[in-house]
């Protein structure tokens, strides 16, 4: 049973954490080569779907974005023929295999039918059409990635399976040829449901190790694929979700579908048994057993002997620090374990930005195996975190910017800034999952713990003195 700690709801919370459902499937159009994305709204909504392209790394001559910028007269007479107008031309100007048209809460408002006027341009445009409401009222941003998995469930040629609450589905004129004769080994499936700041370098990561276990190719998907490869990704050897906080619908639907979820009850690889685990879970269904224990021996070699180095008192540091772990659940639960047996801190505190039951699970078994009882919050807004924090007295919140302002009003000197949006620079993509993933982190961490700890006055008086 999970310590839980529920907050009223209340309207004057601050920095809310989780974004609204049209940037979760901003953020699955985004990753598709493609793609154009058609959003049905007043203007300021074209910049959430920039923040997509921005997550995705794809600069401004790679984004294809169109907005109908709907004013007030909009609102109150309605605007489909405007929607269509610029359905018309995003066609024209573009040239997308797919579009996305995406009603925001606006149009969900007023009632726009969405996939209406997308029947109505079936055999005027050449781009398949993809009709999404994705309003605020319809969830987070977590919700919305789910949304986006969903429609493109009906671009994978099989048919598609009953589509979510309020989800119009995909008008899809033919279904898309196969990319090779050869499927994938095993599909990464990647929704930007993960706050570490450079999250592709697990992605990569993960890909590196299944294809070594696999002897196989592995599709990450949607990173940098196209829509005519969803029929590969459908029939790829196995699929692996790298989140806890989205996806899960879209996974399970691959699996009816034959290709088998692995490692669907393991936290991902983060820390050195998180890693161990999750790369034997791996060979165990490819049958590399052998090849995973020689991959594990080297990590873990490695990372004994850097640390033996260059961080001879990283224990003593951390030992029986009290801890809040603030993240989503992707980065957030594998941390627990991690904190706490390789580096005995003790987690006070576990914030996740997300509540789904899949994440609820699975931090429920991590938590009874460990043998702990944190205080859980599940969707985590900042006001929920403020109220956490003054409930049980911790030594350092792992967090990003947001938690170090909260902290800071609280007197809480040490914050490990390791999660987006965070205040460091960073020009080169860095995993957190795997051996070298952990030495990042613990990197990350020390510099945090050096600057909460230096001092920030200077003693002039001292110089004077002298003189």
């Amino acid at each position: 049973m999970l310590n839980e700690l529920k907050t009223p709801r209340c309207e004057y919370s601050r920095d809310p954490m989780i974004a609204c459902a049209l940037e979760g499937v901003a953020s699955v159009a985004a990753g598709l080569d493609d793609v154009a994305i058609v959003i049905h709204a007043p203007q300021g909504c074209a910049a959430t779907a920039n923040q997509a392209f921005d997550a995705h790394e794809i600069d401004f001559s790679s984004r294809r974005i169109a907005c109908s910028r709907l004013f007030e007269t909009d609102i109150i007479m309605g605007a489909t023929e405007k929607l269509r107008d610029l359905v018309l031309q995003a066609d024209r100007s573009y040239g997308a295999s797919t579009i996305f048209v995406v009603g925001t809460c606006a149009a969900d408002i007023i009632g726009e039918d969405i996939a209406a006027v997308c029947r109505s341009l079936l055999g005027k445009v050449r781009a398949r059409l993809v009709p999404i409401m994705a309003g605020g009222f319809r969830g987070d941003a977590f919700a919305g990635m789910d949304l986006g998995l969903d429609a493109l469930l009906g671009l994978m040629g099989e048919g598609k399976p009953s589509p979510a609450p309020g989800d119009a589905g995909s008008l899809v004129r033919s279904p898309p040829e196969r990319l090779s004769s050869r499927p994938p080994a095993a599909s990464l499936l990647l929704p930007q449901a993960s706050s570490n700041p450079t999250w592709w370098a697990d992605a990569e990561w993960a890909r590196g190790v299944l294809e070594e276990l696999s002897g196989g190719p592995c599709l990450a998907f949607p990173r940098g694929t196209t829509t005519a490869e969803l029929a590969a990704v459908a029939s790829s050897g196995a699929c692996a979700l790298l989140s806890h906080d989205a996806g899960f619908r879209f996974a399970r639907e691959l699996e009816r579908r034959g290709s088998p979820w692995i490692m669907k009850d393991l936290p991902l690889p983060i820390g050195i048994e998180n890693t161990g685990r999750w790369i034997r879970a791996a060979a165990a269904f490819f049958d590399r057993s052998r090849e995973a224990e020689e991959l594990i021996a080297r990590g873990e070699s490695m990372v004994t002997e850097i640390l033996r180095r260059r961080a001879l008192m990283i224990i003593p540091r951390y030992r029986n620090c009290r801890v809040a772990i603030s993240a989503d659940a992707t980065l957030a639960i594998p941390l627990v374990r991690t904190l706490y047996l390789e580096l005995e801190m003790i987690p006070e505190i576990v914030l996740l930005k997300g509540s789904s039951p899949e994440a609820r699970g699975l931090l429920e078994r991590e938590l009874g195996d460990l043998g702990i009882s944190p205080l859980v919050v599940f969707d985590a807004d900042g006001w929920a975190i403020a109220e956490a924090l003054r409930e049980r007295e911790v030594d350092a919140v792992l967090g990003s910017s947001w938690e170090r302002y909260i902290a800071e009003e609280l007197g809480i000197r040490i914050v490990f800034d390791v999660v987006a949006p965070t205040s460091r620079d960073l020009y080169v993509d860095r995993p957190y999952f795997g051996y070298e993933g952990f030495l990042n982190l613990l990197e990350a961490m020390g510099n945090s713990w050096e600057e909460a700890l230096r001092s920030k006055r200077i003693a002039w008086e001292q110089f004077e003195e002298a003189e």
